[in-house]
């Protein structure tokens, strides 16, 4: 097993000192590569990886191109690095420059895809990361035992297409005793912060989709998975913790616009697939998938008033160019994935978490 464990970062030069230590050592325990790979950072963060953590590889990209540019590239480039030009790993690992890791985190992971072949993407529970309030204390962090937002303990969509997690709905979070330990693992997705998938899964769908520069192209990318055949498992094994918010803070308009936004690129590329795997033809598929759109851009809306009268009129405008971008990014999309005869998608609720 070859894996790369790649960072991508960009202007967090101080999660690096903080995190990167236990990653590297963690990364050789488990015999893995780590890679750092910069976004055209200008807040010294070159320097810092030149400087503290020469023994790490880095690949330097000329500028900011996003989550879903950045791994594109950070990926295409270590398959240049092989000289036969074809990826020489076998797994591929995404994981934030603001999570804290355990030696003993990537073991489980790698495991698990080695004794469950039909599984194409995996990821560990994550849990949340404090800053700590004491400034006299040798740990800035302090570690929860609570689930973190973005990803908990594996993702589902609700019954309009909302995302939200075992163990996390809204910002609401659960305390981790156990629940989910013995639960069936399959999910619709599992966070990009932390997300293990097969080489050869990666070239096979083409990686992220570039469109959506960053939030929910995991979610994309996990979907398409399971058109393909894929299972998409959380392995509750790995535990990682995660500080969150470090490049949008959850309050930022551009951040609301890009999650709504990538939510209809999401829906209208998958939706298709997923109808005809439970028995629409392709024609009652698409008539399917055209209506749930509209709703969704109904609820949308609806967000878009109530945002306004809640006297926030700079997220109602959010989600008003979040459509506008949808109509504009959707005619690009030339690839609408069709599903494998075996494939099953998991984590789709009839659940409403809008209630």
């Amino acid at each position: 097993m070859k894996t790369a464990v790649v960072v991508l970062n960009w202007n967090t030069k101080d999660y690096l000192r903080a995190f990167i230590p236990g990653l590297l050592h963690s990364c050789r325990q488990a015999g893995a590569d780590l890679i750092v790979a910069d976004s055209g950072s200008t807040d010294g963060s070159r320097e810092v990886l030149e400087q503290e953590f020469p023994e790490v590889q880095t690949i330097y990209l000329e500028e900011n191109m996003g989550f879903t540019g950045g791994y594109i590239m950070a990926f295409e480039k270590l398959r240049q690095m092989n000289p036969k030009h074809r990826l020489e790993y076998d797994y591929l690992v995404m994981i934030n420059s603001d999570i804290e890791v355990d030696d003993g985190w990537l073991e489980p992971l790698l495991n698990w895809m080695e004794t469950h072949p039909e599984c194409g993407i995996c990821g560990p529970k994550l849990h949340g990361l404090l800053k700590n309030p004491d400034p006299d204390s040798d740990r800035p962090y302090i570690r929860s035992n609570r689930f973190e937002y973005a990803g908990a303990a594996g993702g589902l969509l609700d019954a309009f297409g909302f995302p939200y997690c075992r163990g996390r709905v809204h910002h609401k979070v659960e305390e981790d005793h156990g629940q989910y330990d013995n639960a069936h693992p399959d999910v619709l997705w599992v966070t990009g912060a932390c997300l293990l998938i097969r080489a050869s899964l990666w070239k096979q769908l083409g990686g992220l989709d570039n469109r959506f520069f960053a939030h929910m192209e995991e979610i994309d990318l996990c979907w398409r998975a399971q058109l393909a055949g894929w299972k998409v498992n959380v392995v509750p094994q790995s535990v990682v913790w995660h500080l969150g918010g470090g490049t949008l803070p959850p309050t930022s308009p551009f951040k609301l616009k890009l999650n709504f936004r990538n939510n209809l690129l999401t829906l209208e590329k998958n939706l298709p697939g997923t109808y005809i795997t439970q028995g629409c033809s392709q024609k009652k598929a698409a008539r399917r998938a055209a209506r749930f759109l509209r709703m969704r851009v109904f609820l949308d809306n609806c967000a878009r008033i109530a945002y306004f009268c809640m006297g926030k009129p700079e997220l109602a405008n959010a989600v008003r160019d979040a459509h506008k971008e949808w109509e504009i990014l959707r005619v690009r999309s030339c690839y609408i994935p069709q599903p494998e005869k075996n494939a099953n998608v998991a984590g789709l609720t009839r659940k409403l978490i809008l209630l």
